[in-house]
Protein backbone atom coordinates (compact mmCIF):
# COMPACT_ATOMS: atom_id res chain seq x y z
CA UNK A 1 0.00 0.00 0.00
CA UNK A 2 1.38 3.40 -0.99
CA UNK A 3 0.41 6.36 1.20
CA UNK A 4 0.64 10.08 0.49
CA UNK A 5 -0.21 13.06 2.68
CA UNK A 6 -1.28 16.36 1.11
CA UNK A 7 -1.29 19.54 3.18
CA UNK A 8 -3.14 22.66 2.01
CA UNK A 9 -2.32 25.78 4.05
CA UNK A 10 -4.08 29.16 4.02
CA UNK A 11 -4.08 31.89 6.71
CA UNK A 12 -7.62 30.86 7.69
CA UNK A 13 -7.33 27.07 7.77
CA UNK A 14 -5.04 24.09 7.29
CA UNK A 15 -6.35 20.93 5.63
CA UNK A 16 -4.68 17.53 5.54
CA UNK A 17 -5.68 14.73 3.17
CA UNK A 18 -4.51 11.12 3.65
CA UNK A 19 -4.41 9.17 0.37
CA UNK A 20 -3.91 5.41 0.18
CA UNK A 21 -3.21 4.03 -3.30
CA UNK A 22 -4.38 7.38 -4.69
CA UNK A 23 -7.78 7.26 -2.94
CA UNK A 24 -8.76 9.79 -0.27
CA UNK A 25 -9.24 8.06 3.10
CA UNK A 26 -9.18 10.80 5.75
CA UNK A 27 -9.47 14.58 6.01
CA UNK A 28 -8.31 16.74 8.92
CA UNK A 29 -9.27 20.41 9.11
CA UNK A 30 -7.94 22.98 11.56
CA UNK A 31 -9.25 26.54 11.40
CA UNK A 32 -7.42 29.47 12.96
CA UNK A 33 -10.65 30.74 14.55
CA UNK A 34 -11.66 27.39 15.98
CA UNK A 35 -8.69 25.11 16.64
CA UNK A 36 -9.25 21.65 18.07
CA UNK A 37 -8.59 21.38 21.80
CA UNK A 38 -7.83 17.66 22.16
CA UNK A 39 -4.45 17.22 23.85
CA UNK A 40 -4.44 20.70 25.42
CA UNK A 41 -3.71 20.83 29.16
CA UNK A 42 -5.58 23.32 31.38
CA UNK A 43 -5.51 24.43 34.97
CA UNK A 44 -9.20 24.07 35.82
CA UNK A 45 -11.40 24.85 38.79
CA UNK A 46 -14.25 22.53 39.85
CA UNK A 47 -17.53 24.47 39.61
CA UNK A 48 -19.98 21.65 40.33
CA UNK A 49 -19.79 18.11 41.71
CA UNK A 50 -22.53 15.65 40.70
CA UNK A 51 -22.47 12.61 43.05
CA UNK A 52 -25.42 11.00 41.23
CA UNK A 53 -23.47 10.97 37.95
CA UNK A 54 -20.08 10.36 39.62
CA UNK A 55 -18.78 13.36 37.67
CA UNK A 56 -17.90 17.03 37.96
CA UNK A 57 -18.03 20.13 35.79
CA UNK A 58 -14.78 22.04 35.55
CA UNK A 59 -14.24 25.63 34.40
CA UNK A 60 -11.26 25.75 32.03
CA UNK A 61 -11.90 29.07 30.32
CA UNK A 62 -14.19 27.74 27.56
CA UNK A 63 -17.70 28.87 26.68
CA UNK A 64 -19.19 25.85 28.49
CA UNK A 65 -17.93 24.05 31.57
CA UNK A 66 -16.11 20.80 30.71
CA UNK A 67 -17.08 17.32 31.95
CA UNK A 68 -14.83 15.16 34.15
CA UNK A 69 -15.97 11.63 35.08
CA UNK A 70 -14.63 9.81 38.13
CA UNK A 71 -13.11 7.12 35.87
CA UNK A 72 -10.89 9.85 34.35
CA UNK A 73 -9.79 11.03 37.78
CA UNK A 74 -8.71 8.22 40.10
CA UNK A 75 -6.46 5.49 38.68
CA UNK A 76 -6.43 3.41 41.86
CA UNK A 77 -9.04 2.73 44.51
CA UNK A 78 -9.01 0.75 47.72
CA UNK A 79 -12.04 -1.46 48.28
CA UNK A 80 -11.61 -1.04 52.05
CA UNK A 81 -12.07 2.73 51.90
CA UNK A 82 -15.62 3.62 53.00
CA UNK A 83 -15.59 6.54 50.55
CA UNK A 84 -15.86 4.00 47.76
CA UNK A 85 -18.86 2.34 46.25
CA UNK A 86 -18.36 -1.27 45.09
CA UNK A 87 -14.60 -0.75 45.18
CA UNK A 88 -14.81 2.41 43.05
CA UNK A 89 -13.91 5.90 44.28
CA UNK A 90 -16.69 8.38 44.93
CA UNK A 91 -16.40 11.71 43.12
CA UNK A 92 -17.48 13.66 46.22
CA UNK A 93 -14.49 12.29 48.18
CA UNK A 94 -12.04 13.11 45.39
CA UNK A 95 -13.18 16.59 44.35
CA UNK A 96 -14.90 19.55 45.94
CA UNK A 97 -16.27 22.79 44.50
CA UNK A 98 -13.60 25.47 44.12
CA UNK A 99 -10.76 22.91 43.95
CA UNK A 100 -8.04 23.44 41.32
CA UNK A 101 -7.19 20.47 39.10
CA UNK A 102 -4.80 19.91 36.17
CA UNK A 103 -6.76 18.35 33.30
CA UNK A 104 -6.39 17.45 29.64
CA UNK A 105 -9.02 17.58 26.87
CA UNK A 106 -9.83 14.16 25.40
CA UNK A 107 -12.93 15.22 23.41
CA UNK A 108 -13.64 18.56 21.80
CA UNK A 109 -16.93 20.35 22.63
CA UNK A 110 -19.62 18.91 20.34
CA UNK A 111 -23.00 20.49 19.73
CA UNK A 112 -24.44 21.48 23.11
CA UNK A 113 -21.95 19.36 25.06
CA UNK A 114 -18.83 20.80 26.68
CA UNK A 115 -15.38 19.27 26.31
CA UNK A 116 -14.58 15.92 27.96
CA UNK A 117 -11.62 16.00 30.34
CA UNK A 118 -9.24 13.58 32.01
CA UNK A 119 -6.82 14.02 34.91
CA UNK A 120 -4.68 11.20 33.46
CA UNK A 121 -2.30 13.49 31.55
CA UNK A 122 -0.60 11.97 28.49
CA UNK A 123 2.00 13.73 26.34
CA UNK A 124 3.02 12.03 23.08
CA UNK A 125 6.37 12.27 21.33
CA UNK A 126 7.59 10.41 18.25
CA UNK A 127 8.06 7.01 19.90
CA UNK A 128 6.58 7.36 23.39
CA UNK A 129 3.54 8.56 25.29
CA UNK A 130 4.52 10.09 28.65
CA UNK A 131 2.16 9.52 31.63
CA UNK A 132 3.32 11.62 34.63
CA UNK A 133 0.56 10.29 36.93
CA UNK A 134 1.27 6.61 36.30
CA UNK A 135 4.19 4.25 36.85
CA UNK A 136 3.21 1.67 34.22
CA UNK A 137 5.19 0.83 31.10
CA UNK A 138 3.14 -0.48 28.18
CA UNK A 139 3.48 -1.25 24.47
CA UNK A 140 1.01 -0.31 21.74
CA UNK A 141 -1.44 -3.12 21.03
CA UNK A 142 -0.82 -2.57 17.30
CA UNK A 143 2.64 -4.13 17.76
CA UNK A 144 1.56 -7.76 17.73
CA UNK A 145 4.92 -9.60 17.55
CA UNK A 146 5.65 -10.70 21.13
CA UNK A 147 9.43 -10.76 20.62
CA UNK A 148 9.38 -7.19 19.31
CA UNK A 149 7.18 -6.07 22.21
CA UNK A 150 9.67 -7.53 24.69
CA UNK A 151 12.65 -5.98 22.85
CA UNK A 152 11.07 -2.52 23.00
CA UNK A 153 10.07 -2.89 26.66
CA UNK A 154 13.63 -3.93 27.56
CA UNK A 155 15.08 -1.04 25.54
CA UNK A 156 12.92 1.41 27.51
CA UNK A 157 13.55 -0.19 30.93
CA UNK A 158 17.30 0.06 30.29
CA UNK A 159 16.83 3.82 30.75
CA UNK A 160 15.34 3.43 34.23
CA UNK A 161 17.44 6.31 35.61
CA UNK A 162 15.76 8.69 33.15
CA UNK A 163 12.24 7.29 33.56
CA UNK A 164 11.87 8.21 37.24
CA UNK A 165 8.44 7.51 38.75
CA UNK A 166 6.53 8.27 35.54
CA UNK A 167 4.85 5.84 33.14
CA UNK A 168 5.34 5.40 29.40
CA UNK A 169 3.59 3.74 26.48
CA UNK A 170 5.73 2.69 23.53
CA UNK A 171 4.00 3.81 20.31
CA UNK A 172 3.67 1.79 17.09
CA UNK A 173 6.25 4.01 15.37
CA UNK A 174 8.88 2.76 17.86
CA UNK A 175 9.33 -0.46 15.86
CA UNK A 176 12.10 1.39 13.98
CA UNK A 177 13.50 3.22 17.03
CA UNK A 178 17.11 2.96 18.21
CA UNK A 179 18.16 3.20 21.89
CA UNK A 180 19.63 6.67 21.14
CA UNK A 181 16.38 7.98 19.65
CA UNK A 182 14.43 6.53 22.60
CA UNK A 183 16.70 8.40 25.04
CA UNK A 184 16.21 11.59 23.00
CA UNK A 185 12.43 11.21 23.34
CA UNK A 186 12.61 10.61 27.11
CA UNK A 187 14.79 13.72 27.65
CA UNK A 188 12.45 15.82 25.50
CA UNK A 189 9.37 14.64 27.45
CA UNK A 190 11.00 15.16 30.85
CA UNK A 191 11.97 18.71 29.91
CA UNK A 192 8.48 19.45 28.57
CA UNK A 193 6.79 18.09 31.70
CA UNK A 194 9.03 20.21 33.96
CA UNK A 195 7.97 23.27 31.98
CA UNK A 196 4.27 22.31 32.21
CA UNK A 197 4.50 21.67 35.99
CA UNK A 198 6.15 25.04 36.61
CA UNK A 199 3.56 26.89 34.52
CA UNK A 200 0.70 25.06 36.28
CA UNK A 201 1.97 26.36 39.63
CA UNK A 202 2.13 29.95 38.42
CA UNK A 203 -0.99 30.34 36.26
CA UNK A 204 -4.53 31.13 37.41
CA UNK A 205 -7.42 28.60 37.01
CA UNK A 206 -8.93 28.70 33.52
CA UNK A 207 -5.51 29.07 31.86
CA UNK A 208 -4.07 26.98 29.04
CA UNK A 209 -0.94 25.31 30.42
CA UNK A 210 0.10 23.45 27.29
CA UNK A 211 -1.22 23.43 23.71
CA UNK A 212 -0.80 20.49 21.40
CA UNK A 213 1.22 20.91 18.20
CA UNK A 214 -0.29 22.50 15.09
CA UNK A 215 -1.92 20.14 12.59
CA UNK A 216 1.08 19.85 10.18
CA UNK A 217 3.42 19.01 13.08
CA UNK A 218 0.95 16.45 14.48
CA UNK A 219 0.95 14.83 11.05
CA UNK A 220 4.72 14.42 11.30
CA UNK A 221 4.56 13.12 14.86
CA UNK A 222 1.64 10.69 14.44
CA UNK A 223 1.27 9.64 10.80
CA UNK A 224 4.75 8.70 9.60
CA UNK A 225 5.02 4.99 8.87
CA UNK A 226 6.73 2.60 6.44
CA UNK A 227 3.93 2.96 3.86
CA UNK A 228 4.32 6.73 3.60
CA UNK A 229 5.97 7.85 0.37
CA UNK A 230 5.55 11.64 0.34
CA UNK A 231 4.19 14.59 2.31
CA UNK A 232 3.37 17.36 -0.17
CA UNK A 233 2.83 20.85 1.28
CA UNK A 234 1.64 23.82 -0.77
CA UNK A 235 3.11 26.37 1.68
CA UNK A 236 6.85 27.05 1.51
CA UNK A 237 6.91 28.40 5.09
CA UNK A 238 5.02 25.40 6.54
CA UNK A 239 7.23 23.04 4.55
CA UNK A 240 10.31 24.72 6.04
CA UNK A 241 8.89 24.47 9.59
CA UNK A 242 8.12 20.78 9.07
CA UNK A 243 11.66 20.18 7.79
CA UNK A 244 13.07 21.88 10.89
CA UNK A 245 10.76 19.84 13.18
CA UNK A 246 11.76 16.61 11.42
CA UNK A 247 15.44 17.51 11.72
CA UNK A 248 15.12 17.66 15.51
CA UNK A 249 12.81 14.70 16.17
CA UNK A 250 12.58 12.39 13.14
CA UNK A 251 15.46 12.68 10.73
CA UNK A 252 14.12 9.81 8.55
CA UNK A 253 11.06 11.90 7.58
CA UNK A 254 13.03 14.81 6.11
CA UNK A 255 13.36 13.30 2.64
CA UNK A 256 9.62 12.66 2.48
CA UNK A 257 8.60 16.32 2.97
CA UNK A 258 8.23 18.11 -0.34
CA UNK A 259 7.06 21.62 -1.18
CA UNK A 260 4.41 21.73 -3.92
CA UNK A 261 4.97 24.95 -5.96
CA UNK A 262 2.31 24.38 -8.65
CA UNK A 263 -0.27 27.02 -9.54
CA UNK A 264 -3.13 24.53 -9.62
CA UNK A 265 -4.50 23.95 -6.07
CA UNK A 266 -3.01 20.74 -4.68
CA UNK A 267 -6.40 19.36 -3.58
CA UNK A 268 -7.79 19.92 -7.10
CA UNK A 269 -4.80 18.18 -8.68
CA UNK A 270 -5.42 15.00 -6.68
CA UNK A 271 -9.25 15.14 -6.85
CA UNK A 272 -9.54 15.71 -3.10
CA UNK A 273 -11.99 18.63 -3.35
CA UNK A 274 -14.48 16.46 -5.28
CA UNK A 275 -14.16 13.65 -2.74
CA UNK A 276 -14.78 16.05 0.16
CA UNK A 277 -17.98 17.23 -1.54
CA UNK A 278 -19.05 13.60 -2.01
CA UNK A 279 -18.31 13.03 1.68
CA UNK A 280 -21.03 15.58 2.54
CA UNK A 281 -23.67 13.82 0.43
CA UNK A 282 -26.24 11.54 2.03
CA UNK A 283 -25.67 8.99 -0.74
CA UNK A 284 -22.34 7.24 -1.38
CA UNK A 285 -22.14 5.36 -4.69
CA UNK A 286 -20.52 1.93 -5.10
CA UNK A 287 -18.61 1.01 -8.26
CA UNK A 288 -21.01 -1.84 -9.01
CA UNK A 289 -24.00 0.51 -9.21
CA UNK A 290 -25.19 -0.02 -5.65
CA UNK A 291 -25.12 2.75 -3.06
CA UNK A 292 -25.11 3.58 0.65
CA UNK A 293 -27.49 5.95 2.41
CA UNK A 294 -25.74 7.53 5.42
CA UNK A 295 -27.78 9.44 8.01
CA UNK A 296 -26.27 11.12 11.08
CA UNK A 297 -28.56 11.68 14.05
CA UNK A 298 -27.96 12.87 17.61
CA UNK A 299 -28.01 9.31 18.98
CA UNK A 300 -26.36 7.29 16.20
CA UNK A 301 -25.41 7.01 12.54
CA UNK A 302 -27.36 4.64 10.30
CA UNK A 303 -26.02 3.19 7.02
CA UNK A 304 -28.38 1.47 4.59
CA UNK A 305 -26.99 -0.69 1.76
CA UNK A 306 -28.89 -0.88 -1.55
CA UNK A 307 -28.20 -2.79 -4.79
CA UNK A 308 -29.35 0.16 -6.93
CA UNK A 309 -28.52 -0.42 -10.59
CA UNK A 310 -26.45 -3.55 -9.89
CA UNK A 311 -28.33 -6.62 -11.21
CA UNK A 312 -25.51 -9.17 -11.16
CA UNK A 313 -24.92 -12.05 -13.55
CA UNK A 314 -25.97 -15.21 -11.69
CA UNK A 315 -28.69 -15.21 -9.06
CA UNK A 316 -30.17 -12.82 -6.50
CA UNK A 317 -28.28 -14.20 -3.49
CA UNK A 318 -24.94 -13.83 -5.32
CA UNK A 319 -25.82 -10.27 -6.38
CA UNK A 320 -26.69 -9.34 -2.79
CA UNK A 321 -23.53 -11.00 -1.45
CA UNK A 322 -21.25 -9.12 -3.87
CA UNK A 323 -22.99 -5.81 -3.13
CA UNK A 324 -22.59 -6.34 0.62
CA UNK A 325 -18.90 -7.26 0.25
CA UNK A 326 -18.25 -4.08 -1.75
CA UNK A 327 -20.32 -2.09 0.75
CA UNK A 328 -18.23 -3.39 3.67
CA UNK A 329 -15.08 -1.90 2.09
CA UNK A 330 -16.86 1.35 1.23
CA UNK A 331 -18.36 1.72 4.73
CA UNK A 332 -14.93 1.44 6.39
CA UNK A 333 -13.66 4.20 4.08
CA UNK A 334 -16.71 6.42 4.62
CA UNK A 335 -16.36 6.16 8.40
CA UNK A 336 -12.81 7.48 8.15
CA UNK A 337 -13.53 10.08 5.46
CA UNK A 338 -16.59 11.51 7.24
CA UNK A 339 -15.08 10.88 10.70
CA UNK A 340 -18.28 9.26 11.94
CA UNK A 341 -18.20 8.16 15.58
CA UNK A 342 -20.36 6.80 18.37
CA UNK A 343 -22.96 4.10 17.68
CA UNK A 344 -23.23 3.03 14.03
CA UNK A 345 -25.98 0.73 12.73
CA UNK A 346 -25.41 -0.91 9.34
CA UNK A 347 -28.33 -2.41 7.45
CA UNK A 348 -26.75 -4.78 4.93
CA UNK A 349 -29.06 -6.33 2.35
CA UNK A 350 -30.59 -9.50 3.84
CA UNK A 351 -28.56 -12.63 3.04
CA UNK A 352 -29.99 -16.13 3.27
CA UNK A 353 -26.72 -18.05 3.61
CA UNK A 354 -24.95 -17.97 6.98
CA UNK A 355 -21.53 -18.26 5.31
CA UNK A 356 -22.19 -15.10 3.28
CA UNK A 357 -23.11 -13.16 6.44
CA UNK A 358 -19.90 -14.30 8.14
CA UNK A 359 -17.76 -13.34 5.14
CA UNK A 360 -19.29 -9.85 4.94
CA UNK A 361 -18.69 -9.32 8.67
CA UNK A 362 -15.06 -10.47 8.32
CA UNK A 363 -14.59 -8.17 5.31
CA UNK A 364 -15.88 -5.22 7.38
CA UNK A 365 -13.60 -6.04 10.32
CA UNK A 366 -10.57 -6.41 8.03
CA UNK A 367 -11.28 -3.09 6.30
CA UNK A 368 -11.59 -1.40 9.71
CA UNK A 369 -8.11 -2.62 10.73
CA UNK A 370 -6.62 0.37 8.85
CA UNK A 371 -8.65 2.80 10.96
CA UNK A 372 -6.69 4.78 13.58
CA UNK A 373 -9.84 5.23 15.68
CA UNK A 374 -10.81 2.32 17.94
CA UNK A 375 -13.74 0.30 16.56
CA UNK A 376 -15.81 -2.56 17.91
CA UNK A 377 -18.11 -4.65 15.70
CA UNK A 378 -20.92 -6.88 17.00
CA UNK A 379 -22.41 -9.93 15.31
CA UNK A 380 -25.28 -9.61 12.84
CA UNK A 381 -28.49 -9.20 14.88
CA UNK A 382 -31.72 -11.17 14.41
CA UNK A 383 -33.01 -8.27 12.29
CA UNK A 384 -29.99 -8.49 9.98
CA UNK A 385 -28.34 -5.36 11.39
CA UNK A 386 -24.67 -4.92 12.28
CA UNK A 387 -24.07 -2.81 15.37
CA UNK A 388 -20.67 -1.20 15.84
CA UNK A 389 -18.99 1.66 17.65
CA UNK A 390 -16.18 3.97 16.57
CA UNK A 391 -14.38 6.18 19.04
CA UNK A 392 -15.31 9.83 18.57
CA UNK A 393 -12.72 12.45 19.56
CA UNK A 394 -13.53 15.25 17.11
CA UNK A 395 -16.44 16.57 15.09
CA UNK A 396 -17.52 14.76 11.93
CA UNK A 397 -16.72 16.24 8.50
CA UNK A 398 -20.35 17.35 8.15
CA UNK A 399 -20.35 19.16 11.49
CA UNK A 400 -17.03 20.89 10.73
CA UNK A 401 -18.03 22.12 7.26
CA UNK A 402 -21.79 22.57 7.54
CA UNK A 403 -24.45 24.14 9.75
CA UNK A 404 -28.15 23.41 10.25
CA UNK A 405 -30.28 24.43 7.26
CA UNK A 406 -32.23 27.59 8.24
CA UNK A 407 -35.13 26.60 5.96
CA UNK A 408 -35.84 23.07 7.23
CA UNK A 409 -34.08 23.59 10.61
CA UNK A 410 -32.25 20.30 10.27
CA UNK A 411 -35.28 18.11 9.50
CA UNK A 412 -34.16 17.48 5.95
CA UNK A 413 -37.59 18.32 4.52
CA UNK A 414 -40.16 21.15 4.41
CA UNK A 415 -43.93 21.18 4.02
CA UNK A 416 -45.11 21.04 0.41
CA UNK A 417 -46.64 24.10 -1.28
CA UNK A 418 -49.97 22.23 -1.34
CA UNK A 419 -49.87 21.72 2.46
CA UNK A 420 -49.06 25.42 2.92
CA UNK A 421 -52.05 26.36 0.70
CA UNK A 422 -54.49 24.37 2.84
CA UNK A 423 -53.02 25.88 6.00
CA UNK A 424 -53.60 29.33 4.44
CA UNK A 425 -57.27 28.43 3.80
CA UNK A 426 -57.74 27.36 7.42
CA UNK A 427 -56.09 30.53 8.70
CA UNK A 428 -58.35 32.68 6.46
CA UNK A 429 -61.42 31.00 7.98
CA UNK A 430 -60.14 31.64 11.51
CA UNK A 431 -59.41 35.30 10.80
CA UNK A 432 -62.76 35.88 9.04
CA UNK A 433 -64.76 34.37 11.93
CA UNK A 434 -62.80 36.15 14.65
CA UNK A 435 -62.51 39.66 13.18
CA UNK A 436 -64.70 41.98 11.13
CA UNK A 437 -62.37 42.33 8.17
CA UNK A 438 -63.05 44.32 5.00
CA UNK A 439 -60.22 42.65 3.13
CA UNK A 440 -57.59 39.94 3.78
CA UNK A 441 -54.04 39.94 2.44
CA UNK A 442 -52.12 36.67 2.15
CA UNK A 443 -48.30 36.96 2.27
CA UNK A 444 -46.50 33.78 1.18
CA UNK A 445 -43.60 32.35 -0.83
CA UNK A 446 -43.66 32.40 -4.63
CA UNK A 447 -44.45 28.65 -4.90
CA UNK A 448 -47.47 28.96 -2.62
CA UNK A 449 -48.85 32.05 -4.37
CA UNK A 450 -48.38 30.36 -7.78
CA UNK A 451 -50.44 27.38 -6.56
CA UNK A 452 -53.17 29.66 -5.16
CA UNK A 453 -53.61 31.55 -8.46
CA UNK A 454 -53.38 28.43 -10.61
CA UNK A 455 -54.45 24.95 -9.43
CA UNK A 456 -56.19 26.19 -6.25
CA UNK A 457 -57.79 29.27 -7.82
CA UNK A 458 -61.30 27.70 -7.75
CA UNK A 459 -60.92 26.76 -4.08
CA UNK A 460 -59.75 30.31 -3.29
CA UNK A 461 -62.74 31.82 -5.15
CA UNK A 462 -65.18 29.55 -3.31
CA UNK A 463 -63.62 30.51 0.04
CA UNK A 464 -63.87 34.21 -0.88
CA UNK A 465 -67.61 33.79 -1.62
CA UNK A 466 -68.13 31.79 1.58
CA UNK A 467 -66.63 34.41 3.92
CA UNK A 468 -67.82 37.40 1.87
CA UNK A 469 -64.46 39.17 2.09
CA UNK A 470 -62.07 39.85 -0.82
CA UNK A 471 -58.69 38.07 -0.57
CA UNK A 472 -55.52 39.58 -2.04
CA UNK A 473 -52.25 37.70 -2.62
CA UNK A 474 -48.70 39.02 -2.30
CA UNK A 475 -45.36 37.26 -2.84
CA UNK A 476 -42.79 37.61 -0.05
CA UNK A 477 -39.41 36.64 -1.50
CA UNK A 478 -37.80 36.15 1.94
CA UNK A 479 -40.45 33.68 3.13
CA UNK A 480 -39.73 29.95 3.07
CA UNK A 481 -42.30 27.62 1.55
CA UNK A 482 -43.68 26.92 5.04
CA UNK A 483 -44.08 30.55 6.05
CA UNK A 484 -47.16 32.69 5.44
CA UNK A 485 -49.19 35.49 7.07
CA UNK A 486 -52.84 36.45 6.72
CA UNK A 487 -53.20 40.18 7.35
CA UNK A 488 -56.51 41.94 8.15
CA UNK A 489 -57.01 45.16 6.16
Amino acid sequence: MSKEILINVTPQETRVAILENGVLQEVYIERSRNKGLVGNIYKGRVCRVLPGMEAAFVEVGMERAAFLHVSDLAPHASANDNSHNNGKPSISHLLSEGQDVLVQVIKDPMGTKGARLTAHITIPSRYLVFMPNSANVGVSSRIEDEAERERLRTMLMDQKDLLGESGYIIRTAAETATPESMVQDILFLNKLWSSISEKARQEKPGSVIHEDLSLPMRVLRDMIDDDLEKIRVDSRETSRKMQHFAEKLMIEAQDKIEHYPGERPIFDLYGVEDEIQKGLSRKAHLKSGGYLIIDQTEAMTTIDVNTGAFVGHRNLEETIFKTNLEAAQAIARQLRLRNLGGIIIIDFIDMVEEDHRAQVLRALEKALDKDHARTQVCEVSSLGLVEMTRKRTRESLEHVLCETCPTCEGKGYIKSAETACYEVFREILREARQFDAKQLLVLAAQEVIDLLVDEESNSLAELEDFIGVPIKLQVESLYTQEQFDVVIM
